[in-house]
């Protein structure tokens, strides 16, 4: 039996009204006023939850890494862009603030335990582990130290190598996305289907979506393929710059997308077959034989 999740004051699983994220990311581009107006975009279009990235660079990327060459607005190497990019405790201070303010969830997700550290300082109602990180075993076990609960995308994963996560994390208080790691993804590659096979290997755990697609029809399209959850990458503009930026969905797209979602799920009913109290009449008036 599937269970539910409590993120903040809301139960997500089989059942409940689709969690929608609306994945910030790095699209803020370094500004925190950037971040607050997408904050602004995600509530105005009905979004529960906004999510971040955390990463301490040094850790997380070799030195090579960073020394590679780069064009940017913030200098000429990988490293300078990255750097300008991370969020420190005053923008995430203020970050903090203002959701709440606002009356929207935020959290993040964090690509290693110093991270874990620095987020566990705002007490956000639950965590995100990346797909890139779903083979950390350690980060794995740091993140479920913390006590919160786990959304996990399951992007570049083998059935064997989720298993393998799952096992490690425990199923209490966990979320999973079926994810494909493509930015943007194309149609083809998003293996809707695979919805079900994780609902039908992890009967016990409520399964979403996470998707980096452009358009909104394949997002919406989960409401009725059982997921509990949606997350997509949210931008002002898809031709800002940023490497996540054509993979977002800008504002008017979100407020489409959420709205048709819960057309959907209102238009998925109970699944019993039955006269409506609306047809009555026509049937009065159209069917010859009772």
């Amino acid at each position: 039996m599937e269970k539910t999740v409590k993120i903040g004051d809301k139960l997500v699983g089989h059942g409940r009204a689709m969690y929608v994220i609306a994945e910030v990311g790095i699209n803020h581009n370094g500004s925190v006023d950037t971040a607050k107006r997408l904050i602004d975009a995600a509530i105005f279009s009905g979004c529960d939850s906004v999510k971040f990235q955390k990463r301490t660079i040094e850790v997380v990327y070799p030195p090579e890494e960073l020394a590679k060459p780069r064009e940017t607005p913030f200098g000429t190497t990988n490293g300078e862009m990255k750097r300008r990019l991370e969020f420190g405790y005053r923008e995430y201070a203020e970050i903090d603030r203002y959701c709440r303010e606002r009356g929207i969830h935020w959290f993040a997700s964090c690509w290693d335990e110093a991270s874990v550290d620095f987020i566990e300082r705002f007490g956000t109602p639950c965590y995100k582990i990346a797909s890139a990180c779903l083979t950390d075993d350690n980060l794995l076990r740091y993140h479920r130290q913390k006590g919160r609960p786990i959304i996990l995308s399951t992007g570049m994963s083998g059935m064997a190598q989720i298993e393998h996560a799952v096992e490690i994390l425990g199923q209490e208080d966990l979320i999973l996305l079926h994810c494909t790691s493509t930015y943007p993804s194309k149609p083809a590659e998003l293996n809707l289907r695979g919805i079900f096979s994780l609902r039908q290997r992890f009967p016990g755990i409520p399964v979403g979506y996470s998707g980096h697609e452009i358009g909104l029809a394949t997002s919406v399209a989960t409401a009725a393929l059982g997921a509990c959850v949606v997350e997509r990458h949210i931008t002002l503009d898809r031709a800002m710059w940023g490497s996540d930026q054509a993979a977002s969905v800008e504002p008017h797209g979100f407020s489409r997308m959420v709205r048709d979602i819960r057309i959907v799920e209102q238009a998925m009913g109970d699944g019993n077959i039955r006269i409506l109290e609306s047809e009555l009449p026509i049937m009065e008036k159209l069917r010859r034989v009772k």
